[in-house]
């Protein structure tokens, strides 16, 4: 079953539940894809165009947290982090520090960076090499720094 479809599944069901949290992201989901639906032509988005989706939204959820925290407005910040759970929920599981120092220690011996300048053109090969999986762009940054200082 593709993501859109049990995305699709999750929907009618939480409908029928009225699962609150789970319903009001789901159909911001939803409205997302059919967005990109529109915006491209397509019948169907391919998992990794939806995952893009879903981490756009967690990142706007993570984003908006923080914002609501500094304005002690606890009440939004609790509805986002149910949101941003619901989201993280349909992610795949987050690359390890482990895989990425591996895929890393692989880029370096290949491209022999000179030193900190070259940061940016490994952080583009190690987050192509990830590509379409559930990494920390933040995390991957740090790595790329302290392994090229």
């Amino acid at each position: 079953m593709s993501l859109q479809a049990k995305i699709n599944e999750d929907l009618k069901e939480a409908i029928k539940t009225k699962q609150e949290p789970l319903l009001s992201t789901l159909r911001l989901l939803k409205a997302d894809i059919q967005y990109e639906l529109t915006k491209t032509g397509a019948q169907q988005l391919i998992d990794e165009q939806i995952i893009t989706l879903i981490k756009r939204g967690y990142v706007k959820r993570t984003d908006a947290i923080q914002m609501y925290e500094k304005a002690n407005r606890t009440d939004l910040a609790d509805k986002e982090k149910a949101e941003a759970e619901v989201l993280k929920s349909y992610l795949p599981p987050e690359v390890s520090e482990e895989q990425i120092l591996t895929a890393l220690e692989k880029i370096i011996a290949e491209v022999k960076p000179a030193g900190p300048k070259d940061i940016g053109k490994v952080m583009g090969r190690v987050m192509a090499e990830f590509k379409g999986l559930n990494i920390d762009g933040s995390k991957v940054s740090a790595i790329v720094k302290s392994k090229l200082s």
